[in-house]
């Protein structure tokens, strides 16, 4: 699924919170400390292919540290109502319609 956008995050390692998890991740692809916040909303998503993942978005409303991209190819910060305008993965579509039309957050 090369080429689209995605949230930063990955898979939760054994011992490991949600919250916990999402703090590393964030460290390891973006440089940042984040304070993570509560639990936005929670999405199953089935492919085509037969695989499915479970996935959970959490609020950021502060980090510490300066931003480096590590592993995407690029970054954007951009209001919620500009995030359909972007290609992303088939998993986080309908969280993309619920903030561009100001359901979450």
């Amino acid at each position: 699924m090369a080429l689209q956008w995605e949230f930063p995050g990955g898979k939760i390692e054994a011992g490991e919170s949600p919250e916990q998890a999402l703090a590393r991740e964030l460290d390891e692809e973006l440089g940042i400390r984040a304070t993570i916040g509560a639990l936005v909303t929670r999405i199953r998503h089935n492919y085509r292919h037969g695989g499915a993942v479970d996935l959970q978005f959490f609020a950021v409303n502060e980090y510490t540290g300066e931003l480096d991209n590590r592993i995407f190819a690029q970054f954007k910060w951009v209001p919620p109502q500009e995030l359909p305008s972007y290609e992303f993965l088939a998993a986080d579509r309908g969280l993309i319609r619920d903030l561009a039309a100001g359901k979450l957050l």
